[in-house]
């Protein structure tokens, strides 16, 4: 069942909570919507929430960025907006560092990828209202 979660930039803390209590049972979080919608920045108030100190940037050029906290836990950021298929993204080895164990991977522009994702995944919808660019709509939707 999805939810869906209406919030403010100012309550970005809070909603990223939520993404946290999904993390119990979900390795891979996917993160659509427009460009400007806000996916890079939650995945940022993410990883600080985890532990990661250190700046965080999408790795649009690089399609992945490795984070790990005290704790041990590592998070891979992909950003696959310039992969062009399912086969350049296991032919450069992206594909292993999904579901390992002590791991999370947050996925942005996940589309051609999805096949790959079987299991323990939450898909997160990020959108803004046109008439409340303030405002964000979040759909969350785990299986």
């Amino acid at each position: 069942m999805a939810e869906k979660i209406i919030y403010g930039l100012n309550e970005l803390d809070t909603i990223v909570l939520e993404l946290i209590k999904k993390m119990r049972t979900a390795q891979v979080l996917t993160f659509t919507g427009p460009l400007g919608a806000g996916k890079t920045t939650v995945i940022r108030e993410l990883l600080k929430q985890c532990g990661i100190t250190q700046s965080v940037t999408s790795p649009t050029f690089t399609y992945v960025n490795r984070y790990q906290n005290l704790e041990g836990q590592t998070f891979y950021h992909f950003d696959l907006y310039r992969i062009e298929s399912i086969d350049d993204f296991i032919s450069g080895g992206f594909d292993e560092y999904l579901y390992q164990p002590n791991s999370w991977a947050f996925i942005e522009w996940p589309e051609l990828i999805i096949p790959l994702l079987t299991h323990d995944v939450c898909h997160v919808a990020i959108d803004y209202p046109e008439e409340n660019l303030a405002q964000r709509e979040m759909i969350i939707a785990c299986k």
